[in-house]
């Protein structure tokens, strides 16, 4: 569909973003205006298990990315008989990042291939593996080895959850839906700092953190456990020839009302009609021969058919400003900045910036598909920068250049003060940025959904690899200050450039949002939210 097709979708909304205008329309717009108002209603209980259900990798990714941040201050001598060093956790810590960096594209092509629950199995066993690994681990070596395995299933999981969901999630509530897994990812990180904090201050210093590491064997497990009874997406079905299958996941996802169950057959001969098209590009050859042209011409399709290439564009842009914003430097290293900073429970300390992440990721819940993708970063991203830039303005009226490498500690005022600004912009960054990148899959064509989602959560954990290994370096040689200075000026940067390219998806079907850019940047000329609604409607 056409971005003009979605144009008076959100137009004749009312005050209230899900309450729809009752007057009637002519033409084929009534028929989009009324498939959105069948899908509003609320979300069934099946939508419900099956996001709790696959939210455990939410669970997890947060967990392991989260628990690293006590387990840096509690090895000790741990590992190879000696402190660790700077170099030594920016290492363990970014080692991570880099292999959840080559497991996202290689994802993307296997989901594509035998499906998304397969990749979310294989994503648990990683998970498993390197949860114990790195519990057994007696040197920096295999502490490494233990987080690169870790950081494979998060690299998988990271993709395939929010595909999964996207996929299977009803278009009204696809935002919610998706958020959810966000919010999973919070929560995995509040528990990895509680159970940080619990074993950091009462724990056996020896043997403690080896169980924070361990304990993320049992949620994988877990999750395996549940995906005998989780369905495969209505999307992969009809690709796989299943439609009867499709048609049956699609009546429990729509729910139970009548005006629900006449979607149905609406919504998958929607997608009958794109897997159609999508076969019929790449109907040439056979065998393996067509497998191979198969996989080219998805990258073609990416990179050179230009509302895919847009696509990629913002979901890569959303993605690689997730991270360059340095909000995991705080993830990874919020333990070893407060111990620096002078508090005395750092763990405990730290456990503020997780809830503080976790509750405002709890009310992005609520807003995302209310107030729309767009404008909630435009209004949060400027409380990012604030945040940032009070944050260095409080180390450098302290007097303290680099608190990494002079150990000097901050004034207790100083230091309450650089900690209420970090908890304004992680708030700022949970209520925004932190989720809607996750919906990358709504920009994508099915054609190019997997490869193109694949490729930008990949950029994502390229710009995690850069954070993580470059946060402790950029504090010693440029001082505290000036290292949230260069992070609010890339919130600065990124919130113009979404602005300017960055349309919004709210309430629409997967295949009536993957043509808000077909004739050039959704932003500027699908924009469709009216001024009164949309204070940026006039600069975009």
């Amino acid at each position: 569909m056409t971005s003009q097709a979605g144009l008076p979708l959100l137009a004749r909304q009312d005050d209230e973003c899900d309450d729809f205008d009752e007057t009637p329309l002519d033409g084929p717009n009534a028929s989009i205006l009324d498939s959105n108002r069948k899908q509003a209603g609320r979300l069934g209980y099946f939508v419900w298990l099956l996001t709790l259900s696959a939210g455990i990798s939410g669970l997890l990714f947060g967990y392991d990315t989260g628990v690293i941040s006590a387990t840096l201050i509690s090895i000790g001598t741990s590992l190879s008989n000696r402190e660790l060093t700077s170099l030594d956790k920016s290492i363990i810590t970014s080692s991570t990042s880099l292999f959840a960096l080559a497991a996202s594209p290689l994802s993307s092509i296997l989901a594509d291939r035998v499906g998304r629950k397969p990749i979310i199995l294989v994503a648990d066993i990683l998970f498993v593996f390197g949860a114990l690994i790195q519990a057994v681990s007696v040197s920096v070596t295999h502490m490494v080895l233990g987080r690169s395995i870790v950081g494979l299933a998060i690299g998988a999981a990271s993709f395939v959850t929010p595909l999964y969901l996207a996929e299977l999630a009803p278009a009204a509530h696809r935002g919610m839906v998706v958020t959810m897994n966000v919010l999973s990812i919070t929560l995995g990180q509040v528990v990895a700092y509680v159970i940080g904090w619990i074993f950091a201050e009462h724990g056996n210093p020896a043997t403690g953190w080896r169980l924070m590491v361990g304990l993320g064997v049992v949620p994988a497990f877990l999750q395996c456990l549940l995906l005998f009874f989780m369905p495969e997406t209505p999307r992969w079905l009809v690709k796989a020839k299943r439609s009867d299958e499709a048609r049956i996941i699609i009546q429990k996802t729509a729910g139970s009302d009548r005006v629900a169950m006449q979607m149905v057959d609406s919504i998958l001969k929607d997608i009958e009609i794109e897997v159609r098209e999508e076969e019929d590009s790449a109907s040439l050859g056979n065998g393996d021969d067509k497998t191979r042209r198969s996989w080219l011409i998805g990258w073609r399709e990416l990179l050179f058919v230009p509302k895919n290439r847009r696509a990629l564009t913002i979901a890569c842009l959303l993605q690689g400003l997730q991270q360059l914003s340095g909000f995991n430097s705080l993830m990874y290293f919020s333990a070893t900045i407060f111990l620096m900073l002078g508090f005395t429970v750092p763990t405990l300390t730290s456990l503020t910036v997780a809830s503080t992440n976790f509750i405002f990721t709890l009310a992005a819940l609520l807003l995302v598909d209310r107030i729309g993708r767009r404008r909630i970063l435009l209004y949060s991203i400027p409380f990012m920068a604030f945040g940032l830039l009070a944050t260095a303005f409080g180390f450098s009226a302290s007097g303290t250049l680099s608190v990494v490498a002079r150990g000097n500690e901050l004034t207790q005022s100083a230091a309450i003060f650089i900690l209420l600004n970090i908890m304004v912009y992680v708030a700022a960054y949970a209520l925004g940025l932190g989720n809607v990148p996750w919906m990358q899959s709504e920009l994508f064509p099915l054609k190019v959904r997997s490869l193109g989602s694949g490729l930008a959560t990949a950029t994502n954990w390229l710009a995690n690899f850069i954070v993580g290994l470059t946060f402790l370096p950029l504090m010693d040689a440029l001082g505290a200050s000036w290292t949230f200075v260069l992070y609010s000026i890339v919130c600065i940067v990124g919130w113009v450039a979404i602005w300017w390219i960055y349309p919004e998806t709210v309430g629409l079907s997967l295949e009536e949002a993957t043509g808000l850019l077909e004739h050039g940047w959704g932003a500027i000329k699908a924009n469709y939210l009216p001024p009164m609604r949309d204070p940026f409607y006039d600069l975009g």
